[in-house]
């Protein structure tokens, strides 16, 4: 299938624009083994940060269970001492419409973990 363009009004063809695709992981332990390593540096970087943040910077796949999956990898995080909540932001996530998510701060266990 072909993709059309529509021409604009002076004639000229707009360039398409490209879309990111998300990946999505076929079960919860594959996907935990590759995002945990990204988000404990994240954590061990010291700079405040947010569950998508992470995720669109290294092109980490979307979770089997998106909505329950990410709110559990960073529970899972803070109950091993990783991270702290750090207060609120608003998304960058593109569906979120600039909601209120948590943000995150890396702990002295994470620097440790990272070394």
């Amino acid at each position: 299938m072909t993709a059309t363009v529509q021409p604009a009004l002076d004639g000229s063809v707009p360039e398409l624009r490209k879309t990111k695709t998300q990946r999505q992981a076929e079960d919860y332990e594959t996907w935990l083994a590759e995002v945990w390593p990204k988000f404990i540096a994240a954590a061990a970087s010291g700079r405040t940060f947010t569950c998508f943040e992470v995720a669109d910077r290294h092109d980490l796949p979307a979770p089997p269970n998106p909505q329950a999956h990410w709110g559990r990898l960073m529970t899972l995080l803070k109950d091993e001492g990783y991270v702290r909540t750090a207060g609120w932001a608003c998304s960058d996530r593109p569906t979120a419409h600039h909601s209120g998510v948590r943000t995150w701060k890396g702990t002295a266990a994470a620097r440790r973990a990272a070394a």
